[in-house]
């Protein structure tokens, strides 16, 4: 127990003293004098003003008996200057402790009892840094008993990654991968305390994150890391990928060499080696109790944004700072930065960041020490990530609002449970884009979005007979609801088509009046089916797999709502830039006729530019507001049993909507009545037989008789005037301003769309890159082909085509070429479709060189040579070709319209093979050779003509 001796110390550095004594007992030492010392009494024993030959040390820690530890006290105003004392610290460790002559201590401390740092000078390179609290008894009786052995010198120890000099490839990573490790590595050795990992999403951060691991487990021994994430969808990723993970030198699973856990008990179980935890629970556990935060990301957002401050931790002796070595921070929530800093500060561990959209507060939290680097723009040009187009849709009602009219009927819908009303509207009332969906929902907005995505999809995605995997992001619950009724409608699909994918374990779909019109699925169960099965073609979300969840066959983003946070959009667009090959593509969108080449986003709000209800039958006077009914009560001209019960319907309505703050907020305005009560006392007031009873009293007659109708508007009217008492106008305004937060208005106003189209214009988009290639002629093989004149004198292959296109990719990864054709063919008004990337890429070169005047399919200029050639041989050689000589011609001009030549290898390839091969080829073409030409000749020929 804390000495009261604190209340009366006025002298800083007692004050110091007095806040390191009560750190100390927390840590579970027993603080005691030197004249008192008992070193029986506990394992750990921190003794006040212990002699020294030079002089007495403000505190000398002993543990079982032998002194490890000395703390240097200072008063609290000294913090900033505590470096200028860790001479006198290590001048006291090396001095002759009394009674004691040969004593080791490793272990320095500096501290105000506000500010402690720590050394152990048992380290290769000892270096003071700042610690949450002392460590305990039993840690520093560990680290005495390594040695120079130390966590630090075992970091400076740990092998090279790749002694002989192998590639990445070699090695199953990737290039930034390694580096990645590598640079980790380095940055751990020189014990630098934080250090972020910047990988674009899909580059195998969590895989990298995972091989550090491994490495830092295997080579220093029993350590514990934690994992830290802001989504219990992300800690489960993490585990899955540790499941599977294999180390390249064992060949057991990870998880079969250490412990691996997803922390959601109220304590860590022992043994577990890397705790997979939300940064949410782990402020449960340094609280020590369980509190309901928020694991939805929205949910979590709102709860943050109430908060005034960072939230306080302390010491927690089941948690000691030093419990964690290593923490990997991934993808971790922005308040990371703020709120949640100090759950971070706390622990006495090396912080490794792993992000994918880095901003100024990630780099100055992590020190600047960026291990590795690699941009989304990089990525693309390796082929680790797709790159995006942007497609627009704007409408007038989502970039100007709309507009309520004076006396017109307006529909009002409550959020949760989707019950319907109607009433007058009092004025004209402007509505802004910002409010829709929110305050305001326009049916026509969404359905006007939906059909038009749905229309020019074959713009976006030719060729394609169903619809790609779309994920829409929705502003709220709300409007995913609505956004998926008008989804299947409008595509006309049942309700595989399009679902909710949501944080709640089950999420029904509710009807106008309450009813459940679709049974909720386990999200795990939606995005499962959405990654892998043909439905759900169309996801919606609000913000589930908004970051960390990986849907490689998405291909289209619809944006529906906006977003402020440029690293939180940039996270949003990372669910499509994931790659996939043409088999696993073809899995759930059998159509697609290559791997995925780009995802498309298709902005429609501007974002890349920038409960049970009373009973209906209550409510008799739907048409009037509740604000104009409240007035008519409180001003006292509204007695009647029709306005009574009709306020009392909408009170007991927004009495479910009401939180405890509010609630709270609500009695005090009503002097200590609760608003439950206020709605028994109004419809208490109106009861038919009490007001009956009383006017029969009033006129001395029986109960069986008739009172008069004045003596009964007459008690009616009393009972009113005193059930209504509490009522205010600061009530009903307050109330109307809570129950306008929780409705929404359904604006019945046709919208119209203004734009629907890419968001480079196509003179832009065919400018752009006819300068590429141009600027490019003279250094690719490929174009200066091109660009020989005359043409016919060289012939392409396929290798150069190749070439030629990952260049394009690496300088411009944002181009598409299907993309590119489809604006010169607007452009020329040209019908075709291009067939395939790379015979697309052909068709453009030639369209910008001017050897065609139009965008012209490659297909279709190999088949008008082909004929050409045909009929100009026809009518010089002497006889005409054979039907064998035409087959294996159309086979050749099948071949090139693929792979852009034909050589004599080529023949031995499937479908020539099946014919006779190169010998056959041979036997049959020879004949037809112009002047004596061998084969090869031959081909050169067909080579340069059939493609010219």
């Amino acid at each position: 127990m804390m000495d009261n001796a604190y209340s009366y110390n006025q002298n800083p550095e007692q004050r110091a003293r007095d806040l390191i004594d009560k750190k100390l007992r927390e840590a579970g030492w027993d603080v005691q004098s030197f004249k008192e010392f008992n070193p029986n009494k506990s394992l750990g024993a921190a003794v006040r003003e212990y002699p020294t030959d030079s002089g007495p040390a403000d505190y000398v820690l002993f543990v079982d008996r032998e002194p490890l530890a000395l703390i240097e006290a200072k008063e609290e105003n000294f913090g900033h200057r505590l470096n200028m004392v860790e001479e006198q610290s290590a001048r006291y460790a090396d001095s002759e402790l009394k009674h004691i002559p040969q004593a080791d201590i490793a272990f320095l401390y500096e501290s105000t009892g506000v500010i402690t740092r720590f050394t152990n000078r048992n380290d290769p390179a000892p270096r003071a840094r700042e610690v949450f609290h002392f460590h305990r008894p039993e840690t520093l009786q560990k680290w005495a008993s390594e040695g120079k052995n130390t966590l630090r010198a075992k970091l400076k120890a740990i092998p090279a990654p790749n002694p002989n000099h192998l590639s990445a490839a070699e090695l199953g990573l990737r290039d930034c991968q390694l580096t990645a490790i590598e640079n980790m590595q380095d940055s751990l050795a020189k014990d630098l305390p934080c250090a972020l990992i910047q990988m674009a999403t899909g580059a195998g951060k969590t895989y990298t994150a995972i091989s550090i691991m491994y490495r830092l487990l295997k080579y220093t021994g029993k350590r514990r890391i934690l994992f830290l994430v802001d989504t219990v969808n992300l800690g489960e990723q993490a585990e899955q990928e540790m499941l599977v993970f294999t180390p390249p030198d064992d060949n057991r699973k990870f998880t079969e060499l250490y412990n691996a856990q997803i922390i959601k008990s109220p304590h860590i179980p022992n043994g577990v080696e890397v705790c997979i935890c939300t940064i949410q629970r782990m402020y449960s556990l340094l609280k020590g109790e369980d509190l309901a935060i928020p694991d939805d990301s929205m949910e979590l957002e709102e709860w943050e944004n109430r908060l005034k401050e960072p939230l306080p931790v302390a010491y927690q002796p089941d948690l000691p700072p030093e419990f964690f070595d290593f923490i990997f921070i991934d993808e971790c929530h922005r308040s990371i930065y703020n709120l949640w800093r100090q759950v971070l500060d706390y622990f006495d561990a090396y912080l490794i960041g792993l992000t994918a959209t880095p901003d100024n507060r990630t780099f100055g939290f992590f020190n600047q020490n960026v291990v590795s680097e690699y941009s989304h723009e990089q990525a693309v040009a390796d082929g680790v990530n797709v790159g995006n187009e942007v497609y627009l849709i704007n409408t007038k009602i989502s970039l100007d609002g709309g507009k309520f009219k004076a006396e017109e009927l307006v529909e009002h819908r409550e959020r949760t449970t989707r019950r319907k009303r109607w009433q007058q509207q009092d004025s004209d009332e402007d509505y802004t884009a910002k409010q829709l969906d929110r305050d305001v929902v326009n049916p026509s907005q969404i359905r006007t979005i939906i059909r038009t995505f749905r229309d020019h999809l074959p713009i976006m995605f030719p060729n394609r007979q169903e619809v790609p995997k779309t994920l829409i992001f929705a502003k709220n619950d709300s409007h995913a609801d609505d956004i998926i009724k008008m989804v299947r409608e409008e595509f006309g699909q049942g309700n595989e088509f399009c679902k909710k994918i949501t944080y709640k374990a089950k999420d029904d779909i509710v009807g106008e009046n309450g009813e459940i019109i679709e049974q909720g699925e386990e999200p795990k169960t939606v995005l499962a089916n959405f990654r892998n099965s043909y439905n759900p073609r169309i996801a919606v979300t609000v913000d589930m797999i908004a970051t960390g969840t990986d849907v490689r066959p998405l291909e289209c983003l619809l944006f529906m709502r906006d977003v402020k946070s440029r690293n939180y959009f940039e996270q949003m667009k990372g669910r499509g830039t994931r790659t996939l090959d043409k088999e696993g593509l073809q899995k759930v969108s059998p159509s697609a006729s290559s791997a995925k080449t780009h995802y498309v986003i298709v902005d429609a709000i501007g974002v890349t530019k920038s409960l049970k209800t009373a009973s209906q039958q209550l409510d008799t006077k739907r048409s009037v507001s509740f604000s104009d009914l409240g007035k008519a009560v409180v001003f006292g001209g509204a007695y009647d049993s029709d306005s009574i019960s009709s306020l009392a319907a909408r009170l007991a309505r927004l009495n479910k909507q009401l939180d405890d703050e509010q609630q709270k907020q609500i009695t005090a305005i009503t002097g200590g009545i609760p608003l439950p009560q206020l709605v028994k006392d109004l419809f208490h007031a109106i009861n038919a037989d009490e007001i009956h009873r009383a006017a029969c009293e009033q006129e001395g007659i029986s109960i069986d008789e008739t009172p008069s109708e004045e003596t009964v508007l007459k008690i009616q009217k009393q009972r009113v005037k005193a059930a209504t008492r509490p009522l205010s106008m600061e009530l009903i305004t307050t109330l109307d301003d809570i129950r306008k937060q929780n409705e929404q208005k359904i604006d019945a106003e046709i919208d119209e769309v203004i734009h629907a189209g890419w968001a480079e214009n196509d003179e832009t988009l065919t400018q752009d890159f006819a300068e590429w290639i141009r600027s490019n002629k003279d250094e690719i093989t490929a174009l200066q082909i091109f660009y020989n004149q005359p043409y016919q004198r060289q012939a392409l292959s396929l290798a150069m085509i190749k070439e030629l296109a990952a260049a394009i990719k690496k300088a411009k990864p944002k181009l598409a070429f299907t993309h590119i054709w489809q604006a010169y063919a607007r452009l020329d008004n040209v019908s075709e479709q291009a067939e395939s990337e790379l015979t697309a890429l052909v068709s453009l070169v030639r369209r910008v060189i001017g050897i065609d005047d139009k965008i012209t399919p490659f297909t279709k200029t190999v088949r008008k040579n082909f004929q050409t050639w045909t009929f100009e041989h026809n009518a010089r050689a002497d006889k005409p070709l054979t039907e064998e000589q035409m087959q294996w011609l159309t086979m050749i001009r099948d071949h090139i319209i693929t792979s852009f030549a034909i050589e004599e290898n080529d023949f031995e390839l499937t479908p020539f093979n099946q014919h006779g091969g190169l010998g056959q080829a041979c036997d049959v073409l020879s004949e037809i050779a112009a002047n004596d030409q061998d084969f090869n000749t031959l081909l050169d020929e067909i080579n340069r003509q059939w493609t010219a």
